[in-house]
This record gives C-alpha cells, structure tokens and sequence, in this order.
C-alpha cells in the first residue's frame, strides 16, 4: 500500500533548494563525493521529517515496584530529502538513482539548510521505504535516530494525516532499522514499537545516578545523529 509521504515545509524545501543552486555547495571539496559527480543536477524527493531519540528508558528506573513500561522521548530535528541524480533514467520516487541526502534544520529566524551526507543510510532508506510500501497498513513514513546507539530507523507512524511536530511513537508503530544496525539488531525487519525499545533499552543499560548536587536534567547524549 503507498506510503503517505509528507510535504516539507515550503521554507526547508527552498533552503535544500537554494543550496543545490549553488556551485560551491555541491561541487566543492566539502560536498560528498557522490554529489560532486552526480551526472545531472540532483533533485530533492521523498522529504522525510527527522527525529532525535532524546530518551528511550523504562518509566521508574531504579525503583524496585516501579513499572518497567518503556517511554520513548523524542524531537524534531530536522527534514531529509533523498537526493536523485537528475542525470539518470529513473523518473523520480524509488525508481531514481540517489546519490544523498540533504537536511533542512529549524532555527530561531526558521529553516535553513543543515548539510549533504553520502554512505549506506542512502540506500538502506530506499530499501525500508520499499519494504514498507508493499505492507497492507498505510503508514507515514520518518526517520528516527537513535545517538547513543549510533542507529537510524524507518519509523513508520500509523497515524498517516499526524502533524510532524508530534514526535512521541505509537506502540503500534512500525520500526524497520536500517544497515548498518548495531550488533544484535537485525537490519530491514519491521517491529512494532513495543517490542523494539525494551531490547533498546537493554542495550543502553541503566541511566547514571546524578552526582550529589546535580539537578535532575538526563545526561548528556552522544550529538553524532546518524
């Protein structure tokens, strides 16, 4: 069944657009290679709304009669366009040729461009959205991030007309992690969200006692979102 690909906001798509308009953006040392010798100009498609897993750790942690539910946190970082080689045959969607990513990020004064990324997130991102588009549920797709694992996931919301500034997943959401996925994780297999974060949670291991006179902010997260 398709997925229901949201619209980027006008101002994050003209950002990526603006940036793509320029030379020493894309061609210059800095630009992935695979961008740099693109056949045609690269054209943004299948705009992705972006999120920062900020907490995955069971409700009650350290408390013996506790319950163990587990309540993932997360925010909106950002949007992701999958860049498509304009010099190829492939007439847009998951037919093209992608040769990257480009990210819009909010700011105070709104969005502005983020930066180009290459490497194997671009293509295991069009595996899990072919995956997913042959499913019978519609879904909307998002990517997750997961820092301290240094993990990416498809996370396929049920809810396919939800605002993307709602970033708290269903229990009924689908998560397909993209390659590569920490060991033990099995890369491009669907679980529903409540499955997959106790096994994320186990691999974090227990949050850190705050040190005397701390207050009682979370500890810092590793910021090398994928």
């Amino acid at each position: 069944m398709p997925l229901h690909v949201l619209s980027a906001p006008a101002p994050a798509l003209r950002s990526v657009l603006t940036a793509l308009g320029s030379p020493s953006a894309v061609r210059g040392s800095r630009a992935p290679l695979a961008l740099r010798t693109a056949q045609g100009p690269p054209r943004p498609e299948l705009p992705l709304p972006a999120y920062e897993m900020v907490r995955v750790a069971p409700d009650g942690a350290g408390h013996a009669t506790a319950p163990a539910a587990v309540t993932p946190r997360t925010r909106l970082t950002g949007w992701r366009f999958l860049l498509a080689d304009g010099g190829t045959d492939g007439e847009g969607g998951h037919g093209s040729a992608f040769v990257g990513t480009a990210e819009a990020v909010p700011t105070a004064d709104g969005w502005t461009f983020g930066q180009f990324r290459q490497g194997p997130y671009v293509l295991s991102t069009v595996r899990a959205l072919r995956q997913a588009e042959i499913l019978p549920t519609p879904y909307q797709p998002r990517l997750l991030s997961v820092p301290e694992l240094y993990m990416l996931i498809l996370w396929l919301h049920a809810d396919i007309d939800g605002d993307p500034h709602d970033g708290v997943p269903d229990p009924a959401d689908l998560l397909i992690p993209l390659a590569p996925a920490p060991p033990g994780i099995a890369p491009h297999t669907a679980h529903r969200v409540d499955a997959l974060l106790p096994v994320l949670t186990r691999r974090l291991g227990p949050a850190p006692a705050p040190a005397p006179g701390a207050g009682s902010g979370t500890a810092p997260l590793l910021r090398t979102p994928a």
